[in-house]
């Protein structure tokens, strides 16, 4: 007997590409189990599915940056000193280009470490399978893990952000989202607008100017780093303190927080400055949810 759930979950994360850099992700996530019937007929009851095995994925990926252990450009450094972990990871910027960095020093919590050479929906449905077989009851004998992109006919883009003053998951330097936009001007949709945003964020890293440091702030040092090239980020939060250097290029730097209410506002900030029309602009934060600025 085979017992579906779709629509579980959606994971908001981001991963560690060696093409794209650091790259912000929205997957939904579909769950069979495969199994026999307990003794109230079931082979799970959907509601502790809903909760428990959304739990487990929460855990595990949700609001993490995905690292591909295995991948050329990957290096992690466990420090037991102090209970952090440091990823450097070096990519191809683009084909014109030499290789670029980006180094990140966190709390274990902030990653989710994929034993593949990149990370694909593939590879972190393998990884997810064996987080969850240790969770389920003795009744279920197998799971199949579905993970689908939310189909988006319109332009969107994928960013990564951090947000030091949640009290949750999303305070993490480095998750993120893959997000649809919805402008319209003068009362009708704008593609012209739309694709611009699309591509100004595409693969960008999202981050709040209060939290730019001088590379000697940083409790770690990099030969690679030169100050006309990458940015570097420090801020303490509630999980513990975490800290970032990344290429210049992958940056938009904003004077607010990167809450998706706060980047509705920029977008239509922005837009006022280039035009003299009346906007409407829906950021998107991940799947189904985000917000709206307008002249309204």
């Amino acid at each position: 007997m085979k017992l579906f759930v779709n629509d579980l979950t959606v994971m908001d994360f981001s991963y560690l590409c060696p093409r794209r850099g650091m790259v912000g992700e929205s997957w939904i996530v579909d769950i069979i189990l495969d199994g026999g019937l307990n003794e109230e007929s079931m082979v799970q009851d959907f509601g502790k599915v809903k909760k428990e095995l959304k739990h487990v994925i929460d855990e595990y990926v949700d609001h993490k940056l995905v690292v591909p252990v295995d991948c050329d450009g990957t290096i992690i450094t466990h420090d037991d000193s102090n209970e952090r972990v440091r990823v450097d990871f070096s990519y191809q910027h683009n084909a014109h280009s030499d290789l670029a960095s980006m180094h990140l020093y966190c709390p274990p919590e902030a990653y989710a470490f994929v034993y593949a050479t990149e990370v694909t929906m593939s590879s972190v449905t393998r990884y997810l399978k064996e987080v969850i077989k240790v969770h389920l009851p003795e009744n279920v004998h197998e799971v199949e893990i579905l993970l689908r992109e939310e189909e988006i006919s319109t332009d969107f883009y994928h960013y990564t952000h951090g947000l030091k003053k949640h009290d949750g998951n999303c305070q993490r330097i480095a998750h993120g989202h893959r997000s649809k936009v919805l402008i319209e001007e003068n009362g009708e949709p704008s593609q012209k607008w739309q694709s611009y945003w699309s591509e100004r964020w595409a693969d960008i890293y999202i981050a709040t100017a209060e939290d730019l440091v001088d590379e000697s702030e940083l409790s770690f040092k990099v030969d690679a780093i030169h100050p006309e090239q990458y940015y570097c980020f420090k801020y303490h939060a509630s999980q513990g303190v975490f800290e970032m250097a990344i290429h210049k290029s992958a940056c938009e730097i904003i004077n607010t927080d990167s809450t998706v209410e706060c980047l509705a506002q920029f977008m239509f900030d922005e837009l006022k400055l280039k035009s003299d029309s009346c906007f409407t602009v829906r950021a998107f934060e991940g799947v189904g949810k985000g917000a709206i600025v307008s002249d309204a």
